[in-house]
């Protein structure tokens, strides 16, 4: 499984963005797919993730401005991002759990800057 992540960019605080990952290989629909971020120096984090039966799980901080969303015919997962905060810069990566290999898949990270 590959994964390609895209929509990164730089914006201003309040703004939005929206990201978007795509995976070319197959994708099966007891996958786990969501997304985390990195800061320079310190370990990846979830910010939004699907749990078993496609129920949505956020990280506590993030609750009413972000919203993921995934496009099983396409083999894709989205994150949109709403009243973007400086404190979101990060590197934004896609992920893949695959629960019957207990194998992870990552993407190579799109960078989200937001200027004050």
């Amino acid at each position: 499984v590959q994964l390609q992540a895209s929509g990164g960019g730089l914006v201003q605080a309040g703004q939005s963005l929206r990201l978007s990952c795509v995976a070319s290989g197959r994708i099966y629909s007891s996958d786990l797919m969501g997304w985390y971020r990195q800061y320079p120096g310190k370990q990846r984090e979830l910010v939004a993730a699907f749990l078993p039966n496609n129920i949505p799980n956020y990280s506590d901080f993030l609750k009413g401005r972000f919203t993921i969303s995934r496009d099983t015919a396409k083999n894709a997962v989205y994150l949109q991002m709403n009243d973007l905060r400086p404190e979101d810069t990060a590197v934004y990566y896609c992920h893949v759990f695959r629960r019957e290999t207990r194998g992870d898949y990552w993407g190579k990270g799109t960078q989200v800057t937001v200027s004050s």
